[in-house]
């Protein structure tokens, strides 16, 4: 879960309490040993291709990202759907006991 923590006077993201902070990577694609090594031949050169391959991956995590919220929002709304309709059935049978009661009480 994202979350918001203080650190250092400063707020930053975390992820799964992971703290993440840009200032403590480097530039991404740069190389190995700044923060952008370790992603393979094309990012550990560094140099702009490498640069190119990390914002590649930056935008396919963001997109990932955007659709699992997505996915989750839609299910979220299926279960408010689902439980309205329960409280309209529910409200249906109330009302069905109230007129029996309603009627026994006539009689």
């Amino acid at each position: 879960m994202n979350r918001i923590v203080r650190a250092s006077g400063r707020f930053m993201p975390t992820v799964n309490n992971i703290r993440m902070s840009s200032g403590q990577l480097g530039d991404l694609g740069s190389g190995a040993g700044k923060g952008g090594g370790g992603g393979g031949s094309i990012r550990e050169a560094g140099g702009s291709f490498g640069k190119m391959e990390a914002a590649r991956e930056e935008e396919y995590f963001y997109k990932q990202q955007r659709k699992q919220l997505e996915q989750l929002k839609d299910g979220l709304n299926n279960e408010i759907s689902f439980h309205e309709e329960q409280i309209k059935h529910h409200k249906e049978a109330i009302n069905r006991h109230k007129e029996k009661v309603a009627n026994i009480e006539k009689e």
